[in-house]
């Protein structure tokens, strides 16, 4: 299990972007990782999105596993790599990206990703956030390692 402050040491995101609380397990082999976030009707996007029907974000639920993804790519990077804070993760692309459900307040997204290649530092993932055990979004992503400002 990795809490907020170990996820905070591999993620540069921060309140209100960090859209992952906690993982719950990832395989020893680092091809997989199961995280959540808790879902409350006191973040920010729910004032506009939208007023008195609030639903998450289609955006932010990929936002949120592609966060998954990146701290599963910093894992496989190793301690002396993830000691270089000139580079960052960065969400490089989504592919064949479908919603099935809406997200409330109150939800418990849980977030799956599973690590399918790495080729010229760019890394492609399995992804697919679920509320209750019902799948809510399953989509393909990249994440590109590249120098921050590059």
């Amino acid at each position: 299990m990795i809490k907020i402050y170990e996820i905070m040491d591999l993620l540069p995101h921060r309140f209100p972007f960090l859209l992952v609380d906690r993982v719950e397990e990832v395989s020893e082999d680092l091809t997989t990782i199961t995280a959540y976030k808790n879902v409350t009707a006191n973040e920010p996007q729910f004032t506009g999105h939208f007023p008195g029907a609030p639903v998450m974000p289609g955006v932010l639920i990929i936002e949120a596993l592609a966060q998954t993804c990146g701290i599963l790519a910093m894992m496989r990077l190793g301690e002396e790599a993830r000691k270089d804070k000139d580079s960052l993760y960065y969400f490089a692309g989504i592919d064949k990206a479908r919603f099935k459900r809406v997200v409330l307040p109150g939800d418990r997204l849980v977030m799956k990703g599973r690590y399918l290649k790495d080729r010229l530092g760019i890394g492609w993932f399995e992804c697919e956030a679920s509320v209750d055990g019902n799948s809510v979004c399953k989509a393909t992503l990249m994440c590109a390692r590249r120098k921050i400002h590059e």
